[in-house]
C-alpha cells in the first residue's frame, strides 16, 4: 500500500491543526523565559512548562547534559508497539544575554521575541508531534518509541555532545531547527550541514608603558588582530570547500595606557569537510612580531550529509502531502549533525518558518505553524510507513 493511502498516514497528517494549536499555545509562555546556556533555573522553568505539555503516559527522564554544571537534558518516550525508533531534537538554551531577551510581541502573524526562531518556536511543533504519535489511532502500532530529546547546552557547548550512543541504529533523528522554503517556494527541509569548528588563538606579548616607552613591548592585540586579518583571507563559502572563516570575539588588554601583553581571539569556521577546518588551524602563525601565538580547537562539530538516506523518505511525505519536500542545505550547526552518525536518516529544519536567528528581530511566521506541522507529520509518516 502506497504512503498517501495508508489510513494511519492519513490519520497523523490530519493532527496538523491540532499539533499547531499545541506549538501557537507553548511559544509564547517558552519564549518569556529568558534561557541564555548554563542558566539552570532558567531551562528548569521550561522544562516544567513543556512538561504539563505532554501526553499524558509519556515516560519522562533526566539525563545528564554534556556540559557539565548545566541541567539535566530532558528525555521524554511514547511507547508503542511496533518496531519503528525515532528520536525529535531540540534545544530550549538560547543566546541572548538576560538583560537583552525580548518576550513575544505580536504583529499579526509575525511573532517576535528572542528564541522564537531558534529554537524554542521549532521545540514547541516537536511537543506537538509527540502529542500527535499518542493520540492518533493506529500510530503506535507503528512504533516501539517516538523520544523527545530537549538539551539545555546546544548554543554554547565545548564538549562532546554525550548522547549519540543512546540513540544508535535508531530510524530517524528528526530535528526541528528553523524551517525554510525554496525561492520557488517549495516546502524544504535540511538534510545537509557545514562542520563547524571555533579556533581559540591566544597571544603572549611584552607589556610596557603605553607613553613614554611602547617600543619595549610586544603588542598582543595587534598580533591577533594580524592573525584575525590572515584567517579571513581563506573566507571562501562559495567555492569548492564551502569554506567560511569569521572572527567573532576578541579579547586583549587591561589598561589604557599598557602595551597588551596577552590575549584570546576566536574564530569561527565552518567547511563542507572537517579536513578543511584542519587546515585553516594548520595554516596559522606560530608568531607575530615577536608575539607567541597559540592556536587550537575549542570545539569541533561534524558536517551531516543524509541527502541520499533521505530521499527515499522525503518522497514518500511529499506524495502523502500532496505538494513537494526539497532537500536542502545549511552552514549552521545544528545538533542533528552529531545523531546523523548514529542513526539511520537525520532530517533537520523541520520547525516554523521565520527568520533573525540571534539577532534582536528574531521572530516566526506563526501562520506557518499548520503547513509546517503538516510537513513534520508527513515526513514521520515516511519515517513508520516504509
Amino acid at each position: 500500500m502506497a504512503l498517501v493511502d495508508d489510513p494511519t498516514a492519513r490519520a497523523l497528517l490530519d493532527a496538523s491543526d491540532a499539533v499547531a494549536s499545541i506549538a501557537g499555545d507553548l511559544i509564547g509562555p517558552l519564549v518569556a523565559v529568558s534561557s541564555p546556556s548554563g542558566d539552570a533555573p532558567a531551562f528548569e522553568r521550561c522544562v516544567d512548562l513543556v512538561l504539563a505539555a505532554l501526553p499524558d503516559d509519556a515516560e519522562v527522564e533526566r539525563i545528564p547534559c554534556s556540559t557539565a554544571g548545566s541541567a539535566p537534558d530532558l528525555l521524554a518516550r511514547v511507547r508503542g508497539t511496533g518496531t519503528a525508533r525515532v528520536v525529535l531534537l531540540g534545544h530550549l538554551d538560547t543566546v541572548i544575554p538576560h538583560d537583552r531577551h525580548r518576550p513575544v510581541e505580536q504583529d499579526g502573524d509575525r511573532w517576535t521575541g528572542s528564541g522564537t526562531f531558534d529554537m524554542k518556536g521549532g521545540d514547541a511543533l516537536a511537543i506537538g508531534l509527540l502529542d500527535a504519535v499518542a493520540r492518533t489511532p493506529g500510530a503506535r502500532d507503528l512504533f516501539a518509541e517516538v523520544a523527545l530529546l530537549l538539551v539545555a547546552d546546544e548554543e554554547w557547548r565545548t564538549e562532546d555532545f554525550a548522547h549519540g550512543p543512546r540513540f544508535r541504529d535508531w530510524d530517524a533523528c528528526l530535528c526541528f531547527e528553523g524551517g525554510e522554503r525554496t525561492a520557488t517556494g517549495d516546502e524544504a527541509v535540511v538534510v545537509r550541514r557545514k562542520a563547524a569548528a571555533a579556533i581559540a588563538v591566544t597571544g603572549a606579548g611584552v607589556s610596557a608603558h603605553a607613553g613614554s616607552r611602547p617600543g619595549d613591548g610586544r603588542n598582543a592585540l595587534l598580533a591577533l588582530a594580524e592573525v584575525a586579518r590572515r584567517a579571513a583571507a581563506s573566507h571562501e563559502p562559495s567555492g569548492p570547500e564551502l569554506l567560511s572563516v569569521v572572527p567573532t570575539m576578541m579579547r586583549s588588554g587591561t589598561a589604557l595606557n599598557v602595551v597588551p601583553d596577552d590575549g584570546e581571539l576566536i574564530i569561527d569556521v565552518r567547511a563542507a569537510e572537517i579536513a578543511s577546518l584542519e587546515r585553516v588551524l594548520a595554516s596559522l602563525p606560530d608568531d607575530v612580531d615577536g608575539v607567541g601565538i597559540s592556536s587550537r580547537f575549542s570545539r569541533v562539530w561534524p558536517g551531516m550529509d543524509h541527502r541520499a538516506a533521505a530521499a527515499p523518505v522525503l518522497d514518500r511525505a511529499a506524495a502523502l502531502l500532496g505538494r513537494p519536500i526539497a532537500a536542502s542545505s545549511r552552514g549552521g550547526a545544528s545538533d542533528a549533525s552529531h545523531l546523523a552518525s548514529w542513526t539511520r536518516v537525520a532530517i533537520d529544519g523541520l520547525g516554523p518558518l521565520g527568520g533573525g536567528a540571534h539577532a534582536v528581530d528574531e521572530h516566526v511566521d506563526a501562520g506557518t505553524l499548520r503547513e509546517r506541522a503538516a510537513v513534520a507529520l508527513a515526513v514521520l509518516a515516511g519515517v513508520l510507513v516504509s
